[in-house]
């Protein structure tokens, strides 16, 4: 797949342009062999750590399959693995048995090559201390400093324990032409081509996620859309992607990111694979994360637009928003779980306090729920009987003391409940949204009241609040998915587009207060009854501090996600 085998000359830095060094590591590291095979993007992956600790700028994944096979003469590509979790493989080639990368691999029942030609998916561990891991996420590759490989592999162990590193990238959709002919330039070939590139480029973006190698992440989006740093020489640019050239050349690729049908099918994929990667980096949202491995997602979620978008410099507009949309919401979605997850760490302390609890059912007893129930009959529309019901379930829940997993069944009880009469209805999205608007203002006014009466469980009530509402959130984001056959990934894309065009539109009636600042402090028009003011980082709007202190970003974001 990476191009035809190499001639009988070893040429090696001329024809791939490879360092010296790159060439006599895959001798000294790998050696040919019948019967055995090694995945693609694992060796790929192993040249990219090699890279990083020899400081050597990496070549993308094309120029370096020409490499191996002018290296490694005669070697074969061979798709492994069943449906849904197959993978290439170089067939005839295994790591040496005195090699260092051995150390690399995460279960020793994978590194056999020879007892396992047909090996499942393997995983590798970074080489990169400790602290690149927490705070090196803006850093490039050649800045990450290597260390020893058997203090690194206990250490990422303890981390990728909290991964769900079984996930395997699902299959994408059939690129459909949608009856739109091929721009002239174009050919069949060209779109099947960038399918299987697009394609083993996601699988080596999967590989390094699951190592929490978050840096590569900007390098293989660099050699997939041919970054360079001199991108004023159009020569440099083509001597360092000459084999990705020679495959799909930089003029096609440009003419492709035009296709609609091409663009359509970019979205879906990219969903498809952020979707994945949330659930492999946060598989449950409840569950304790370390807070290295939750500031690390975190910084790498804060990193993830601007390296996109450095790294598309020279791609056409078309496919930069439907790219840069995409990983928008995937950077949203980590960070809202791992805040989720943080609520939920700091709210089992509250929850298995005997004492806290009892205070707090002291103080929600004093709660005029007449009142409540009627400004929520008012607003809302919500009916008395449902009401009650949550007043009466909540109370006696918080009295047996249950634990956050019992309060989230509950929780998920009370979705299900009142959404299963719209159960395969078109209007199911919108009433599911109506509900979080609903709930979240019956909570607001409760806390409201508990305010008022200055209770002294007020803070544990804030943060269960919190908690709740996000949890509802996160309930409600996955099923309207599931009712719009599409992933929460995808539903929140359409929330992160919707919230660009209005923050787009807002720029224009914005009146600032101060410009002396980085940080501008600006009177937002709408919303006329409730004044706000809003903090504006760059272009990008950021949490509202209301007057009103009980509303919520995720009121706001709802806000908007339903057409206020």
């Amino acid at each position: 797949m990476f191009g035809g085998a190499g001639g009988g000359n070893q040429n090696f830095s001329h024809n791939t342009r490879a360092s010296p060094a790159t060439v006599q590591w895959l001798m000294d590291n790998y050696e040919t062999a019948e019967g055995v095979s090694l995945p693609r993007c694992t060796l790929y992956c192993h040249y990219l750590l090699h890279c990083q600790q020899t400081k050597l700028e990496p070549v993308n994944a094309a120029s370096f399959g020409k490499l191996i096979r002018s290296v490694f003469m005669g070697l074969r590509t061979r798709r492994l693995g069943t449906r849904g979790n197959s993978k290439y493989h170089y067939y005839g080639l295994r790591i040496k048995s005195n090699s260092p990368l051995h150390r690399l691999v995460e279960d020793q029942q994978h590194l056999a090559m020879r007892q396992q030609p047909y090996s499942q998916k393997q995983r590798i561990k970074p080489v990169h201390k400790l602290e690149g891991l927490t705070n090196g996420m803006g850093l490039g590759v050649g800045h990450l400093q290597g260390a020893g490989l058997s203090d690194i592999s206990a250490q990422v162990h303890q981390y990728q324990q909290f991964l769900d590193a079984s996930r395997s990238l699902p299959e994408f959709p059939e690129l459909k032409d949608e009856g739109k002919p091929l721009p002239d330039g174009l050919h069949p070939q060209h779109v099947h081509t960038y399918q299987l590139i697009y394609r083993e480029h996601c699988e080596a973006i999967l590989d390094v996620m699951v190592n929490l190698q978050f840096p590569l992440v900007e390098t293989l989006w660099k050699s997939f859309w041919r970054f360079s740093e001199g991108q004023s020489s159009d020569t440099d640019t083509l001597d360092l992607h000459d084999e990705s050239e020679k495959r799909l050349p930089k003029l096609v690729l440009v003419l492709l990111c035009k296709y609609e049908p091409v663009l359509n099918w970019a979205r879906e994929c990219d969903n498809l694979l952020y979707q994945n990667l949330v659930e492999i980096l946060i598989p449950d949202v409840l569950r304790p994360i370390p807070s290295a491995l939750t500031q690390a997602i975190r910084n790498f979620a804060k990193s993830l637009e601007n390296w996109l978008s450095n790294a598309m410099i020279n791609i056409p507009e078309e496919m930069v928003r439907i790219k840069i949309v995409c990983a928008g919401a995937f950077a949203q979605t980590l960070r809202r779980y791992t805040s989720l997850n943080h609520l939920a760490q700091a709210a089992r302390a509250v929850l298995q306090n005997t004492a806290q609890i009892a205070q707090m059912l002291s103080d929600l007893n004093r709660v005029d729920f007449t009142n409540v129930q009627e400004q929520a009959s008012w607003v809302c529309g919500c009916e008395d009987g449902v009401i009650q019901r949550l007043e009466q379930d909540f109370k006696i829940t918080l009295q047996q003391q249950n634990s956050l997993e019992q309060w989230a069944a509950w929780l998920d009880g009370v979705v299900s409940q009142v959404l299963k009469p719209y159960t395969g209805s078109p209007a199911f999205p919108k009433v599911a949204k109506l509900f979080l608007l609903k709930w979240s203002f019956y909570s607001s006014v409760v806390i409201r009241d508990l305010t008022l009466r200055s209770a002294a469980s007020f803070g544990s009530f804030h943060l269960i609040r919190l908690l709740y509402d996000e949890y509802m959130y996160y309930l409600i984001e996955h099923r309207v998915a599931q009712a719009k056959g599409e992933t929460p990934i995808s539903v929140m894309g359409e929330v992160h587009k919707h919230t660009h065009t209005h923050t787009h539109s807002v720029k224009h009636n914005v009146s600032f207060l101060s410009t002396k600042t980085s940080c501008c402090t600006f009177q937002l028009q709408g919303f006329s009854n409730r004044k706000r003011t809003t903090s504006v980082h760059s272009t990008n709007i950021k949490t509202s501090v209301y007057k009103c202190a009980s509303v919520t970003e995720t009121d706001v974001q709802f806000c908007f996600a339903v057409g206020w």
